[in-house]
């Protein structure tokens, strides 16, 4: 079985990392923490500067999702389970059913921030979209709310 984990540094990815941990998997899953980093275009709508700050800002991005599906990876290894990272620059949306459709995913795991109404139409919903679009089953993990 092949299971991707699409995460961010979100409490809601989190939750998805704990039940991805408390789980009984099959023997010789193979689980792939995955995270895209966002283009800078894709969240400045006004004029950001020089090119070169907004290289930069990527490349700063770029390292912080190297640094979370490393973290990831290793803390879900702690847990016994078959992993290996990987980080594609995209929008999270698409790079999650893309990797899903390469990878020929069998299941595709997120966290959900839960968001409606208008924060969901302003910043959309990655969960909403890789359920719409995955070419597998894909489990989305809510935290409780207090």
């Amino acid at each position: 079985m092949k299971i991707l984990i699409g995460v961010d540094d979100s409490a809601h990815s989190k939750a998805a990392l704990e039940y991805v941990k408390t789980m009984k998997w099959p023997a010789g899953t193979k689980f792939v923490v995955f995270a895209a980093s966002a283009p800078a275009v894709a969240y400045s709508m006004v004029d950001a500067g020089p090119i070169t700050w907004m290289q930069t800002a990527e490349e700063e991005m770029t390292v912080a999702a190297e640094e979370l599906t490393a973290r990831v990876e290793r803390e879900l290894r702690d847990a016994g389970l078959s992993t290996e990272a990987r980080v594609v620059r995209g929008d999270p949306r698409e790079a999650i059913v893309d990797a899903a459709r390469t990878m020929g995913a069998d299941l595709v795991v997120v966290g959900s921030h839960g968001r409606t109404g208008l924060g969901k139409l302003l910043l959309g919903s990655v969960a909403s979209h890789v359920v719409t679009h995955a070419p597998c089953t894909v489990t989305v993990v809510k935290t409780k709310k207090p």
